[in-house]
């Protein structure tokens, strides 16, 4: 049995229908009850329609006549509370038929004010429709756009304008041809070549004083600089670190090394680059060129890698001292995961870390550690899934 609620029936002609529905549950004090609706079908519609014009003079009153265009089977006339005017502006509704209607708004502003039909003698009762008013003394056009681009650019129109009606755009582009204009509300035009442009937008509303008003403004759009470089050994070399070396345009002021490999580098130094890949593979690696006003080009290349993974750990270090032994850490190629504690001769951890480029400076809680043996313990995975684990000593030399 389907016990569905929603159901839906075509009634094919004309009339009034009596729908009837039976509830039924066996295990209720009254087993069943049952509900009417009457259904009227009909073929009278009402074509809706209604303009709003400005009543003038003056010019800087916010009066509005309301028209009714509405249509219908003239066997059926509308009468004259066939409708309802809604303003928008929370006053009254008022009762109306094809008679014209006039509205005084309390202030300048956007409004919707509504037809609506409330004779149900028509079979789309109570249908409606929206009549946007735009009320105000004089029509004040606006937009706003970022002032700068960087070619290729697409620039996108905000609308400010106050009570404008419809618009007309010149985005100063000749070269755009045809695309040089537009009439929508809120445009977007592409910019091809670089150089300054001068905006012009007409904003118009016959009901204001002023009719028309022009905004102006000017974006420049710059060229980007062009991205290149070149990498060293472009035949992997084994556990040998790429060098790249920036061809970048001259304009290019700053720049973003992204290797493929989840390690980037931010600079304004057009120098070479060096950088050691941690697995064998194929990397995307891009150099991002910026100028000055922020334009920017990318460039990328596949790098071609081999690594050997390789382990190893210094047996002495110097705190404090200047150089690379200054630090005690895990050398070596291929090591995706680890995990390095070190020991002194109580037992005590002094140190422990899961990056591989973190290393020991000597120091717990700021301060040097005595010159002793200490031990470590060291368990590694390399990028080809393999593990190994070693211990040793470490001798901290003060």
């Amino acid at each position: 049995m389907d016990t569905g609620y929603t159901r839906t029936h075509v009634f094919e002609n004309v009339g009034i229908y009596r729908v009837m529905l039976i509830g039924i549950d066996p295990f209720s004090c009254n087993e069943r009850d049952t509900s009417y609706i009457n259904i009227r079908v009909g073929d009278l519609e009402a074509v809706l329609a209604a303009t709003a014009v400005k009543v003038t003079p003056p010019c800087d009153a916010f009066r509005f006549r309301f028209s009714n265009g509405s249509t219908t089977d003239p066997s059926r006339p509308f009468t004259d509370t066939s409708f309802i005017w809604k303003f928008g502006d929370n006053s009254a509704p008022v009762i109306a038929g094809m008679n014209d209607v006039v509205h005084d708004y309390p202030a300048a502003g956007s409004y919707i004010a509504w037809l609506v039909l409330r004779d149900t003698a028509y079979c789309n009762y109570p249908d409606s429709i929206s009549i946007n008013v735009e009320v105000g003394a004089n029509v004040v056009a606006g937009f706003t756009t970022p002032p700068v681009g960087c070619a290729e650019y697409t620039a996108a129109f905000d609308n400010t304008t106050i009570i404008g009606q419809s618009y007309q755009w010149d985005f100063g582009d000749p070269a755009s041809g045809a695309n040089n204009t537009s009439t929508a509300f809120e445009p977007t035009h592409v910019y091809t070549t670089p150089g300054p442009y001068n905006i012009m937008m007409v904003a118009t509303n016959p009901n204001t004083c002023n009719g028309t008003d022009t905004a102006r403004f000017t974006i420049v759009v710059y060229a980007k600089p062009v991205s290149d470089f070149s990498y060293s050994p472009v035949a992997p070399v084994e556990n040998t670190p790429n060098i790249f070396n920036n061809l970048a345009s001259p304009d290019a002021t700053s720049f973003k090394w992204v290797f493929g490999d989840g390690d980037s580098l931010v600079t304004t130094s057009r120098g070479p680059v060096e950088h050691q890949y941690n697995a064998t593979g194929n990397f995307n690696a891009c150099l991002y060129a910026y100028n000055a006003v922020g334009c920017f080009d990318v460039k990328c290349r596949v790098v071609n890698t081999l690594v050997v993974p390789a382990l190893d750990v210094p047996n002495a270090f110097t705190p404090n001292q200047p150089g690379i032994n200054s630090v005690v850490m895990v050398r070596g190629f291929g090591i995706t995961r680890m995990r390095f504690i070190i020991w002194n001769r109580w037992g005590q951890k002094v140190f422990e870390t899961n990056n591989r480029l973190q290393g020991w400076n000597g120091r717990v809680k700021g301060v040097v550690q005595p010159m002793d043996v200490y031990a470590y313990t060291l368990d590694v995975e390399f990028f080809d899934g393999k593990k190994t684990t070693k211990k040793g000593d470490i001798t901290l030399i003060r």
